[in-house]
């Protein structure tokens, strides 16, 4: 597989903004998603492609030293850092169907240096799912709440604990759900307080600021009013 190196990366994001430049990869061959990851890799120890097309994720991934695709989430990820992960980020998925979102938002606040766990299928249905791990939450410096349909979820977990809550809402859902615009209203319009919304099936958005967060709290200590 031949690279393009006519690519114009800004490898000085990582020393600026704590992270190094991601690739999107929709729209982008696959030659040129190898010679993104592995030139951001080079330099920084890690690189992340989000939205690779699945049918060309296992042959991208194979051309890259240390590289690992992960085929639900359709990201690739490299990490040569061999960090601790540090704090806690919790990723709370309403259901399996919106696991693939949850799963970026996982994979980019993991390679960012949190320590990071799903807590899967808690949507508010079955509302006894999320009440039984209220400790594991409040010990947690950031939540990632990820939710299709009406969206519901991140009020209820945002009004039982004193942790910053990022609410992703997915395109998961039927008709009226609209691809996800019912959810990102719905959380947009939360009356729990503690709520950030980020952009519809966003998870690579809600990793990065949990991340920031979960950072912060292991510099400065754990935030208090748990």
């Amino acid at each position: 597989m031949k690279t393009p190196e006519n690519l114009d990366l800004d490898h000085d994001r990582q020393q600026r903004c704590g992270f190094p430049e991601v690739v999107y990869g929709a729209g982008k061959t696959p030659e040129e998603i190898v010679s993104a990851l592995t030139s951001i890799a080079d330099r920084s120890g890690i690189a992340l492609a989000t939205r690779v097309d699945d049918s060309v994720g296992t042959s991208i991934a194979n051309h890259i030293t240390d590289a690992q695709w992960h085929p639900r989430s359709r990201c690739i990820s490299i990490d040569r850092s061999e960090r601790e992960r540090q704090g806690q980020v919790t990723i709370i998925c309403a259901g399996s169907s919106d696991l693939p979102v949850a799963q970026e938002a996982q994979l980019t606040a993991d390679l960012a240096g949190a320590r990071t766990e799903v807590i899967a299928d808690a949507g508010v249905a079955g509302i006894h799912r999320i009440l039984s791990h209220d400790e594991r939450l409040r010990s947690s410096n950031a939540l990632i709440v990820v939710a299709g349909m009406e969206g519901a979820l991140p009020s209820v977990v945002a009004g039982r604990v004193a942790v910053p809550v990022i609410a992703v809402p997915t395109s998961v859902g039927y008709g009226a759900s609209f691809g996800g615009v019912t959810a990102l209203l719905g959380m947009l319009c939360s009356c729990a307080a503690g709520i950030s919304v980020v952009n519809i099936d966003n998870g690579f958005g809600a990793g990065i600021v949990a991340a920031r967060i979960n950072r912060l709290a292991c510099e400065g200590g754990p935030a208090s009013g748990r």
